[in-house]
């Protein structure tokens, strides 16, 4: 991808954010929640982005095992690292929303809210992980390997409001019986859609970001190489002077 490309993409990701806010807004205020019931348009999609994020993470990883090839070691650090991001806005999101519809920002019972922080803080260890290893094929090998196991979260935070009876409330889209208002489920469902163009503009520029790290790194690996190598100089042998 070119420099325009890149802002082109970046100018996609902004439109398209503005056409879900518009939306969100324009959806009247839901019966017993009012206008808290919105933030489902940030927080629902943020934690969808986030699955498909560590999945990409999973993904990419599995196939650097099989091929080697640097590029899907970049792809699963930078899903991660936006994986990470979105887990965070979720999170966050989950916590303003909750105070005004439970009474608490917080409960340390609900399986949901417990499981996504478990989550969030494996990948940030994935995260450093990678910060803490200076040879990129071991880091690459030991984050493909973590980034692999680490996704048996993402299932177990999806169906832990199934698994147990806290809190959060069971699946409402993914039901044949959605109990969810048509307007509210469309602006949902552009809002998913925006939020993906987001995590598509941040893995193009961030993938180009760790492209141009490794090259960095290899540069400066280099010419570490060869500052090592100056101080040894061949040895200089005085002449002899022959029998007289």
């Amino acid at each position: 991808m070119n420099t325009r490309s890149y802002r082109a993409l970046t100018v996609a990701a902004l439109v398209a954010i503005a056409t879900g806010f518009t939306f969100a807004m324009s959806v009247p205020p839901e019966r017993t929640q009012r206008e808290f019931a919105k933030i489902m348009f940030v927080h629902v999609p943020s934690a969808w982005l986030a699955f498909v994020a560590f999945a990409v993470t999973m993904i990419g990883g599995a196939i650097w095992l099989i091929k080697k090839t640097p590029i899907w070691d970049r792809v699963a650090a930078s899903s991660a690292e936006v994986g990470v991001f979105y887990t965070a806005l979720a999170l966050l999101t989950g916590l303003i929303w909750g105070y005004p519809v439970w009474g608490t920002f917080w409960d340390w019972s609900d399986a949901r809210m417990m499981s996504t922080a478990i989550m969030f803080f494996v990948y940030v260890g994935y995260l450093a992980l990678r910060r803490s290893i200076p040879d990129p094929e071991t880091r690459a090998r030991r984050s493909a390997i973590l980034g692999i196991v680490a996704f048996v979260q993402v299932p177990l935070v999806y169906f832990s409001v199934s698994l147990f009876r806290t809190l959060h409330q069971g699946p409402t889209v993914v039901r044949p019986d959605a109990p969810i208002d048509p307007e509210f489920l469309r602006a949902l469902m552009i809002n998913l859609g925006a939020f993906t163009v987001v995590y598509v503009a941040f893995m193009a520029w961030r993938t180009r970001l760790a492209r141009l790290e490794d090259e960095l790194e290899e540069t400066e690996a280099i010419a570490d190489f060869e500052l090592a190598g100056s101080g040894i100089t061949a040895p200089e042998l005085e002449e002899v002077p022959g029998d007289v």
